[in-house]
């Protein structure tokens, strides 16, 4: 076989190959500084995301989401109210028809009723009887508003009701995000008792039930939430096991695919031709079975039943057609290609041995994880604190407006809720100090929704970008590992720390470049998202085809993206050029080998497709048997039967697992694209003579019919 037999075909449109080059053996040490001008405004844009993020911290207040609070404004389970993280509503009927329950309880809403902070919320029904005697004995002092003393104070009950020192009536309730919330479970069985109590609405039950229903939804969260974490505290050390053993499996699996490519690749294509030959019998047996006894097409017409096409022989026919061609595509592909196919198996076995001479790299995804997970929890606190940068707005508010000197508390007033409630010569005994909104008057608030875009778009940029450096950093490490000559001696010293520090140092720049386009994009799909959700209900048929079809074009425009960046990335880490170059020279160097990169990446993806779904199913179904107590450890070191649910870990070690063979995977599959980069240049540059001698793997060459000449 000739020199450029092998070779794909080079149209002069994707450039010349690349010339030999005597004093390249390896990533270039020798580099400037890429892309400054991306780097001088990746540095702005991270210091403007510090500058916002210290604005949020010193005016933002979290407690008001974290935290309920009581009519006075005070924030329960903190500061004076410590030990009381509950609120309880005197009268939760005036939320259900003043404002919305969900809305109340998720954004810290007040409603036109006295709320105090309880240790613990009611469990029982309760309403007045007492009308005459004192009033120590006819209220629950824990349950009405601090300031009042019932042991001491002058007012009679009816001034107490009045102004709503103490609740009139309470059902059982349980705590919803720190709300006393009726507990709809007990609804259904109210006493006869409490039914017959008078001043009560009549239809207390239908309305407290459609006002809770969607909050607690027939069981009490914050007592499954303590199952759950009970769960964990006893299983953890057993969850932590199948998480180690999930890591072993996916880095064995990785280091034995240098002995198990061949026979898993041609497992995956014979299986894959066995599936379709099945499937060509199957079709055919159906089509005989309905040839004689069934109707044709002709003779059902159209009809929206799909099932009854399934019994035509025309629909098994075009089904016997179309897997028969795919087949056929198959079979042939396999066939001429074969070769191609052998390179990727050569390839994948080869960065087995690349990972196996550098461990350290398996390692690396922690980096990049503890970085994102950085960049997730600086994002989530400054949009928290943003949200809250406001202070609160009270207004006063009377619940009935036809009373006596209640005309000025239309809302419009504000209000300190501090000494609103307790002011006992109001004339309007039903007026309140109610939270309106925050404020968003000032200088700060009137910018929170610019504040907030800026956070998420800074936020994308930065994840993108750490994981641009992650991939430069590790093909910087392999691409060192195949321009070896002669391996694993001459191998450089501590490669993957040598690409980290070569990255940050020069190659800033080019990475934020890359990201920013990658960013830019995504924000387009965002808002693509967002118009399609606020107006779907809007939409017509042609409006909904085509945002369909715009989501459908910049999905595939990042996916695209993504593509290209990693293979720019791989030549910024060997050449040490700039994005736009390196993106460029990456692009053509693939279309110079079109088909060699489509065989490569779909074995590649199968291998890997096939391996996760190795690891994750086979970890999961071990810890289903284990937690489901199926498997039985020798005397009492655990017992499935201490478990509430004993699903919650076997779906934690199923997505930790997952999270953990997706890391390895993705180092792993680096390594191939960058070999596989670096492969293509070797076949441009060199000839296997002994001025210009081969760097690839004694297996690729030999696939290749090509051969290092010996000196004499």
């Amino acid at each position: 076989m000739g020199k450029k037999e092998d070779r794909d075909s080079e149209p002069k449109e994707y450039g010349e190959p690349t010339q030999f080059d005597p004093t390249f053996n390896g990533p270039i040490h020798k580099r400037s500084c890429t892309d400054i001008i991306c780097c001088v405004l990746f540095m702005l844009v991270i210091l403007g995301y510090m500058v916002v993020g210290i604005i949020a911290w010193l005016y933002g207040d979290p407690r008001h989401v974290l935290y309920p609070r009581n009519s006075t404004g005070s924030f329960c389970g903190i500061d004076q109210n410590k030990g009381k993280p509950n609120v309880f509503y005197f009268d939760l009927l005036k939320c259900a028809t003043s404002t919305n329950v969900i809305a109340a309880a998720l954004n810290g809403l007040q409603c036109p009723t006295t709320q105090v902070c309880v240790a613990e919320c009611p469990k029982d029904f309760w309403a007045l009887t007492n009308y005459l005697g004192p009033v120590a004995q006819a209220f629950n002092q824990r349950l009405c508003v601090p300031s009042l003393n019932l042991s001491t104070t002058q007012l009679s009950v009816h001034a107490i009701l009045d102004k709503e020192l103490c609740p009139f009536f309470y059902t059982p309730t349980t705590s919803v995000l720190g709300r006393c919330l009726p507990d709809v479970t007990t609804l259904g069985n109210i006493p006869d008792y409490f039914k017959n109590k008078t001043n009560l609405p009549p239809d207390l039950n239908a309305t407290l039930m459609n006002s809770t229903q969607e909050i607690v939804n027939s069981f009490n969260t914050k007592d499954v939430g303590v199952r759950i974490f009970e769960d964990f505290a006893s299983s953890w050390p057993w969850i932590l096991l199948g998480l180690v053993i999930s890591m072993l499996v996916s880095m064995l699996f990785l280091l034995l695919l240098r002995f198990t490519a061949p026979v898993m690749v041609w497992v995956l294509i014979i299986g894959l031709l066995g599936a379709g030959g099945y499937g060509i019998w199957h079709c055919y047996w159906e089509y005989n079975n309905y040839k004689t006894k069934a109707a044709t097409i002709h003779d059902i017409g159209f009809t929206t039943n799909l099932q009854v096409y399934l019994q035509t022989q025309e629909t098994w026919l075009a089904f016997l057609i179309i897997i028969s061609v795919a087949e056929a595509i198959i079979l042939l592909t396999v066939i001429f290609l074969r070769t191609r196919i052998l390179i990727a198996i050569a390839l994948i076995q080869e960065a087995s041995r690349a990972v196996g001479h550098m461990m350290s790299t398996l390692l690396y995804p922690l980096v990049t994880f503890v970085l994102v997970l950085i960049c997730v929890a600086y994002w989530g606190i400054t949009a928290l604190y943003l949200a809250t940068s406001g202070a609160p707005i009270y207004r006063a508010v009377a619940l009935n407006v036809s009373q006596g000197g209640c005309e000025r508390y239309n809302g419009t007033e504000d209000c300190d809720p501090l000494t609103f409630s307790l002011n006992a010569t109001s004339p309007c005994a039903s007026a309140r100090c109610i939270f309106l909104r925050y404020n968003n008057e000032g200088l700060l608030q009137r910018n929170i929704f610019n504040l907030q875009i800026y956070n998420a778009v800074a936020f994308l940029w930065c994840v993108n970008f750490v994981i641009a450096l992650g991939q430069c950093t590790l093909a910087g490490a392999f691409a060192s590992y195949y321009w070896a000559f002669s391996k694993p001696s001459d191998i450089p010293y501590f490669p993957l720390s040598a690409a980290f520090v070569r990255t940050l140092r020069y190659h800033v720049g080019s990475l934020a470049f890359g990201a920013l386009i990658l960013t830019l994009v995504q924000i387009v799909r965002i808002l693509l998202e967002y118009i399609d959700h606020k107006t779907r209900a809007a939409q017509n048929p042609c409006a909904r085809f085509l945002l369909c079809c715009l989501k459908c074009c910049f999905w595939c425009l990042e996916k695209f993206i993504k593509f290209l960046n990693r293979n720019a990335y791989i030549m910024i880490a060997v050449y040490g050029k700039n994005f736009c170059v390196s993106a460029k020279n990456a692009f053509m160097l693939l279309m110079r080998n079109i088909i060699r990169v489509v065989v490569l990446d779909k074995v590649t993806d199968l291998l890997l497709f096939f391996g996760k779904l190795l690891v994750v199913g086979g970890v999961a179904v071990l810890s289903f048997f284990f937690f489901s107590g199926r498997i039985a450890l020798p005397g009492d070191t655990f017992r499935s039967e201490n478990l509430n649910y004993y699903w919650m870990p076997i779906i934690t070690v199923a997505i930790g697992s997952y999270l953990i063979a997706h890391g390895f995977f993705s180092v792993y599959n680096m390594c191939v694209d960058t070999l596989f980069l670096c492969f293509l240049e070797d076949l441009e540059r060199n000839d296997g003579s002994q001025e210009k001698p081969y760097y690839m793997s004694k297996n690729l060459m030999k696939i290749l019919n090509k051969s290092n000449k010996r000196a004499k």
